[in-house]
């Protein structure tokens, strides 16, 4: 993934890739949710649920969760029962209906949604136990950068958990999910949603360096004891790594 040339949505828009991230997303966030449940066959909710399960076993009292989006990872870490969770997004129309859903629940005193650049995070360093992002940081406009800042605002010892999609890396599977994301996901979206918007989807996660390359990207940006779990044949990984303690 080349800085010179980065995978961006609208290919005929003079706008950086951070721009028009948040342009596809306020413009897809209405049937976000109805996608995804629809493109993964809900499965996507159970990716979220082991991710949080792993976490139990960590301090999870403050939880930031860095490219929300409509709050589904934010939500589904109140079954670790923080005291607070911080969930920050760039594009405003996505936790509009994030917010909505975490009042739906009663949710609004433990949760809350900030629009924010997860590149350039408004908080202190060493602020929350965990730092969080479910499909998030391929999307960064500067991969270095958006995990260092995670890596900032963890407290010593605090873990980072990121959940992103990843390519089976071989096997019978591999080429029937090129064609599902190649041609299935962004006819499906030219349908339901925006076409470019899935289109962009199978480009950014063929360029993403998933597995042991996602791992030495979070070692170069200050982690440490970094794991991937690949899921469901390898279409998602769960991501873990530790924030060294002070003196170690």
């Amino acid at each position: 993934m080349s800085a010179a040339t980065p995978i961006i949505p609208y290919d005929d828009l003079n706008l950086g890739k951070k721009e028009q991230v948040k342009k596809m997303f306020n413009t897809i966030a209405g049937r976000y949710d109805f996608m995804n449940r629809l493109l993964t066959m809900r499965i996507d909710v159970l990716w979220r649920r082991k991710a949080v399960n792993l976490m139990k076993k960590y301090p999870h009292d403050t939880i930031l969760d860095i490219a929300t989006g409509t709050g589904d990872f934010a939500i589904e870490f109140m079954k670790l029962a923080p005291s607070k969770i911080t969930g920050i997004d760039i594009a405003e129309k996505m936790l509009e209906i994030g917010r909505e859903k975490v009042k739906q629940k009663g949710l609004s005193a433990k949760i809350e949604l900030l629009e924010a650049d997860s590149e350039n995070l408004p908080f202190a360093d060493n602020s929350f136990d965990i730092a969080s992002s479910a499909f998030g940081v391929r999307n960064f406009e500067n991969l270095n950068k958006g995990l260092s800042e995670m890596c900032r605002v963890l407290k010593p010892g605090g873990r980072v958990l990121i959940l992103e999609a990843s390519e089976p890396s071989k096997g019978l599977f591999r080429k029937p999910y090129k064609v599902f994301m190649t041609k299935i996901c962004p006819t499906i979206g030219g349908v339901f949603s925006e076409n470019k918007a899935y289109d962009y989807l199978n480009k950014s996660v063929a360029a993403f360096p998933s597995g042991k390359k996602f791992e030495a990207e979070l070692i170069k940006a200050g982690f440490t004891n970094t794991q991937s779990i690949p899921l469901t044949l390898g279409v998602t990984t769960i991501y873990i790594a530790k924030k060294e303690e002070a003196g170690k």
